[in-house]
Parts: structure tokens; C-alpha cells; sequence
């Protein structure tokens, strides 16, 4: 044994010491992704996540606030701290409408969803750390603005793999490119490679499109197997010097998991497979699509899955909002529906985390022009101090309303929840305490909450 590979071995054991006894998930290093248990009584096994990319505005959608109306045009009699200069009060130029057993408000653009809101749990107390897209989705979906810090979904099948080894884990539907910060959103960082977020481009409609070489059209898979087992076999000689290389497992795994994906993948990303009148439910769009796909993936043993709505941040309406919002809500209220009502006919609700919401809400005042540009003509501005987002299914209280803004829909004031808090409570539905769920890395234990966030047990059912 050299002195490098002494130190290399026993270093890497007392790391393993600590692992073990913080309760980490046991993982197979030949199969990382092997479902795993969650330690404690878990509601859900399985998450989507709905990202209405760039902030949508919680008092045109799911926070009614009336008082707006008199405010109209008028100065607000709070402070508000924005990124940039904002005006008089703007009243939402949509109606609210209370819908189902519960009577809860929701915005006529969302009177599909509205239809749902008995399953649903709105949350409109939720705030976050800052006003700036790029480190508030870094928070919602990494739990920090801005180090290098596993995203939820790789935290999640980090605790309970995957119910299926020929699909990856955790997939990300994104049409159209990539959001700002790209795949910082669901990245693995120190956690193993397994874990991180696979990319689909759903603006493709052709399965070979949206997979890129999913099938080889030269090689027959017997011949692939012999060339990938040949493989194999070198990156394990490789692998025995270098038993603790993160990179080569992700390598060696990514190998597999692409020969395994022709089994699956092209069956499972055609829509087309599903019977007419459930293509209907969802509607021909893209959003309608890629929502099926997502309800295609989490029934064949996906773990998590995070569907975007657009690319770069299309619910940033710093300017027309009446006519942005409502065309971005007609784009996606009927498929979320479809989603939640398919869900329930399957009975695949009861232990699907159904996650909606942005990375930080809206002003309820106008955005002034900036310069002479076109920001500011009927917007709103970032808020970080409060806005709504909404849970359904997996152990969630359906028909609640939880916390409330001040009156104008500005500022979380009563039951507030932080990013972190929710984190907490979703991975307390999986199974998970968040204080427990931990990778050591560096010298010490890092979790999805930092050393942060609470329980909120208001919203479980």
C-alpha cells in the first residue's frame, strides 16, 4: 500500500463512520438507485414538481386582495422594499371566484384548477430570502442562494431511489432550453451522480427527438451488451485503484442506465400511447403533453419529477400583466387539472406530492418604466416578502388555506413559511426528518435545510 493510498482509505473511513451513524440512506454502490425505505410512517413515495418559472403573481392567482381596489393608483400605506421602483397600488384586473366545498378565492384564470381545490392545500404565507431570480430559485429548488448544494430531487432519490433501474430517478421536463442558473437547478453536486436530474426537452414531439440516441439504429443490443460488459470490466480495474471516485461511479453508472433506457424510455415518452380521451383530458399542447409524460413517468416508478413551465422566466410580467398572466395560465390550467383529476382516478393521488408555485411571488404595485423601456407599463415587480404556492395530495389537508399576507398581498404575516420550512414538511411526508436526512461531505453533515427550517403540521391531513 503506498503512503497516497494509506491516507486515501483511512480518511474515506472515518468519513464512512460518521455516514453511517447520522443515519444515512445504505446504499449499494452497484446500484444507487435501488428503492430504499424511508425511515419513518411516509404518506407519499413520489413528487412533482410544477414550476411556473419567473414568479408568478399570488394576488392575480390564489391571494385575493379587495383592498386593493381602493388603493387604486394610490400610495400604499406600507413600506416596501423592491429590487426597483414601484408605484401606486394595482388592483388585479381578474375576478376571484370561491370554488368547491371549501369556498376558497382563486382567480378566474385558474378556474380549472379552481374545479380541484377540495385536493388542494394553498399556502399564501410562503416568503423567501431575496427578490433576484437567479438565488431564489437556487433557494426553492437547493435549499441555499448560492453555494454549490444538492437540488430536493436529488435529496429525495438520495433517500429512496427509484422504483424503476431502466428510467432515471429524478427527470426534468424543460421545453424550449434551460431556466436561468441552467442545471444548477437539479444538480447532484456532492451527492453521487446518480441523483441528479436528467433533462428533457419537451418542446420535441418525436420520441427520438426528445431522446437523443435512445435507440441505436447500428448495433444490436446483444452486441452493445458485450462492448458495455467489456467496458465494464476496464472501469472496474480502473475503479479498484480509485475505490472513491465519485466521478467514475457516475460514469460507469450513466453507461448502464443508457443501454437500460432503450427498454423503457421510448415507450414511456409516447403520448400517443394513451387512449384518446385522456390525450383530451390533458390537451394537445405542449404543456398538456409534457404533463403526461409526467404522469407516464411516475407510474412506471419515477421518483421525482420537475415539470417547467417555459424556458428563461415567462411568469416574470414586469410589464402587461393582464394580458401575460392570463395567456400563461390558459397555457397550463387545464393540463395541472387533467394531472390532479388523473392522478385521483388512478389512485396514484394519495402518495404523489403534487407541488405548484414559482421561486417568489409579486408587488401589488405597479412597476414603473425604467428608462424609457416597456418595464413597468401594468407589471409588477419581484417580491420576496410574501407570496402563494399550493400542495395537493400525499398526506396534504385538500381544501385549507393556510397563513395570509397583510392586507394588500405584499408581506407574509400570519403562519409564515420559509422555503426552508416547507422543504421540512414535504420530506416529513416522505418519510424523512429533515434534521436526519444528511450526506457528509467535507468534514461535515449538510442537509436540503441547512440548519434551518420547521415542521408545518397545519398542513397535513
Amino acid at each position: 500500500m503506498t503512503r497516497r493510498e494509506m491516507l486515501g482509505r483511512f480518511g474515506m473511513g472515518f468519513g464512512s463512520l460518521g455516514f453511517a451513524l447520522n443515519a444515512a440512506p445504505a446504499l449499494d454502490a452497484t446500484d444507487p438507485l435501488a428503492p430504499r425505505r424511508a425511515p419513518n410512517p411516509a404518506k407519499a413515495k413520489r413528487v412533482i414538481h410544477l414550476f411556473m418559472n419567473g414568479g408568478p403573481s399570488q394576488v392575480d392567482t390564489f391571494d385575493p386582495k379587495p383592498a386593493l381596489a381602493k388603493y387604486a393608483g394610490k400610495e400604499l400605506p406600507i413600506h416596501l422594499r423592491t429590487e426597483r421602483r414601484t408605484g401606486a397600488g394595482f388592483p388585479s384586473p381578474f375576478a376571484f371566484k370561491r370554488f368547491g366545498k371549501s369556498g376558497i378565492e382563486v382567480s378566474e384564470i385558474f378556474s380549472n384548477i379552481g374545479e380541484r381545490i377540495d385536493d388542494i392545500c394553498v399556502i399564501r404565507s410562503m416568503h423567501t430570502n431575496v427578490p433576484n431570480h437567479g438565488p431564489s430559485l437556487m433557494m426553492m429548488n437547493c435549499g441555499t442562494e448560492r453555494q454549490v448544494r444538492p437540488s430536493f430531487g436529488s435529496w429525495v432519490t438520495y433517500g429512496l431511489g427509484s422504483e424503476n433501474r431502466n428510467l432515471p430517478g429524478f427527470v426534468v421536463l424543460c421545453p424550449g432550453g434551460m431556466p436561468t442558473a441552467a442545471t444548477q437547478n437539479w444538480r447532484s453536486a456532492f451527492l453521487p451522480g446518480a441523483y441528479q436530474g436528467t433533462h428533457v426537452d419537451t418542446k420535441e414531439t418525436e420520441v427520438d427527438r426528445l431522446i437523443a440516441h435512445v435507440k441505436s439504429h447500428t448495433t444490436p443490443l446483444d452486441d452493445q451488451r458485450a462492448q458495455l460488459d467489456l467496458l465494464a470490466e476496464l472501469n472496474q480495474r480502473h475503479k479498484a485503484e480509485r475505490p472513491d471516485d465519485a466521478m467514475l461511479d457516475a460514469r460507469i453508472q450513466s453507461f448502464e442506465l443508457a443501454f437500460r433506457m432503450q427498454m423503457e424510455a421510448a415507450d414511456v415518452f409516447d403520448v400517443n400511447k394513451e387512449p384518446a380521451k385522456i390525450r383530451e383530458l390533458y390537451g394537445d399542447t405542449l404543456h398538456g403533453r409534457q404533463l403526461l409524460i409526467a404522469r407516464r413517468l411516475l407510474e412506471k416508478g419515477v421518483r421525482f419529477v420537475q415539470v417547467w413551465h417555459g424556458a428563461g422566466q415567462p411568469w416574470d410580467s414586469h410589464s402587461e400583466i393582464a394580458k401575460n398572466h392570463a395567456k400563461l395560465a390558459a397555457e397550463c390550467d387545464k393540463p395541472i387539472a387533467a394531472l390532479l383529476i388523473d392522478l385521483k382516478q388512478r389512485g396514484m393521488l394519495d402518495d404523489t406530492l403534487v407541488v405548484w408555485g414559482g421561486e417568489f411571488g409579486r408587488t401589488p404595485t405597479v412597476e414603473l418604466t425604467a428608462f424609457g423601456s416597456n418595464l413597468g407599463v401594468n407589471g409588477r415587480d419581484h417580491n420576496s416578502y410574501g407570496f402563494s404556492m399550493w400542495v395537493a395530495g400525499g398526506g396534504v389537508k385538500g381544501g385549507h388555506v393556510h397563513g395570509a399576507t397583510d392586507e394588500f398581498g405584499f408581506r407574509a404575516e400570519e403562519k409564515r413559511v420559509h422555503v426552508h420550512d416547507l422543504h421540512a414538511t414535504l420530506l416529513h411526508l416522505l418519510g424523512f426528518d429533515h434534521l436526519r436526512l444528511t450526506y457528509r461531505y467535507a468534514g461535515r453533515d449538510f442537509r436540503l435545510t441547512d440548519v434551518h427550517g420547521q415542521l408545518v403540521p397545519e398542513i397535513l391531513a
